[in-house]
């Protein structure tokens, strides 16, 4: 039996706005470098970066009647995720449904299948995260379920989870967890302004991070050239 399930309950508010503030590598590896969905679902337009609450849709193979039925359950600051039951290359979502989902507040659409209309898209400013990007239309024959545990580019995601997107890719945050995984990242990011600083400065990554004597332990030796003395003539220098 096909189910709508009204009202899940969704990642707090807070906790989602502060996670928009960093990118999908950030957030991968501040929760334990888990969550990524399959890099294969690439932004069909560059540049934007969302983070928001998850809506699931799971739809038929080149079928997208639930998405229309899951417009309905869609609010301000949400992400609508869609996994169809069998792989399809299907173009399930495009301009019109993007207008319709973008007027209840939907901030980007994820699908592990096909969109169209991506100039559409780009010029009204929707972002949408795909598996594929296809003309090929649907049709609207068979039911399937909304805000059910959905397996989304092989990630288990759960409506209310925190879905943050850019153009690395797709990350997802437990609801439950994204408060601590906000910390996280936070602290991550403030470990990296200090390395950038360092960085900056000149100093190298194998001293910073004490690589020179693990590298060594592993084998490793630097040996100087009997010819590379004088330093005046580099790699492949025209003769």
């Amino acid at each position: 039996m096909s189910v709508v399930v009204r009202n899940p309950p969704r990642a707090q508010r807070a906790a989602v706005e502060g996670l928009s503030g960093f990118g999908v590598a950030t957030v991968h590896e501040a929760q334990g470098r888990t969550g990524l969905l399959d890099p294969e679902l690439r932004p069909v337009w560059q540049g934007a970066r969302v983070a928001g609450t998850a809506v699931t849709v799971s739809v038929p193979p080149a079928d997208n009647w639930m998405l229309h039925v899951a417009v309905e359950q869609c609010g301000e600051g949400d992400v609508l995720v869609v996994a169809p039951t069998s792989p399809s290359q299907a173009g399930y979502f495009g301009e019109l449904l993007a207008t319709s989902v973008a007027a209840r507040g939907v901030r980007a659409l994820v699908i592990d299948a096909g969109c169209r209309d991506v100039a559409e898209l780009r010029a009204m400013g929707f972002p949408v995260w795909a598996r594929h990007v296809c003309a090929f239309g649907t049709v609207k024959e068979t039911v399937g379920d909304v805000n059910i545990p959905v397996v989304c580019g092989g990630q288990l995601i759960e409506p209310g989870d925190v879905v943050v997107a850019d153009d690395d890719g797709v990350v997802r945050v437990p609801r439950l967890a994204a408060a601590s995984v906000l910390a996280a990242s936070r602290a991550r990011e403030e470990r990296e302004a200090a390395l950038r600083a360092r960085y900056e400065k000149g100093e190298l990554g194998l001293d910073i991070h004490g690589m020179r004597g693990k590298l060594a332990a592993k084998g490793l030796t630097w040996v100087d050239h009997p010819d590379g003395t004088s330093g005046e003539q580099g790699a492949g220098a025209a003769s």
